[in-house]
């Protein structure tokens, strides 16, 4: 059987977490898939209308809310294993601080490269 490549990769980062194979967390989906269509209690299609902005998370039963912050927070997890934001703010031109663990800031000041670049495109405006 031949996988949808978006659903491959989108069970990549999600199978590592929970230690299962790129193949176990697409069955993993696949099951509670299944249970939740076998489901009368709980309506997919209500779900999926939240989750693509066609219909309000607040008029869903608790169950489906539920149902919607888990899909969120598997999309915001994808998401965020993408981000390389030390590589764009350095690339930016731009000052920027982050926190540590430990609450410690750090000031990160732009390479001269860019400095010059920000300074160019600011008089050009």
């Amino acid at each position: 059987m031949r996988l949808d490549a978006e659903l491959t990769r989108s069970a990549e980062p999600v199978a590592a977490k929970m230690s299962r194979s790129v193949p176990e967390q697409i069955a993993h989906w696949a099951r509670i898939g299944r249970e939740l269509e076998r489901n009368p209690e709980v309506s997919v299609a209500q779900v999926r209308k939240v989750l693509d902005a066609a219909a309000e998370y607040d008029a869903l039963p608790p169950r489906e809310q539920a149902l919607a912050r888990a899909a969120w927070l598997e999309r915001m997890q994808v998401l965020a294993e993408g981000l390389n934001l030390a590589q764009e703010f350095a690339g930016s031109g731009y000052r920027h601080a982050e926190a540590d663990e430990a609450g410690r800031v750090t000031i990160h000041e732009p390479k001269a490269q860019y400095r010059r670049s920000v300074a160019r495109r600011a008089a050009r405006r």
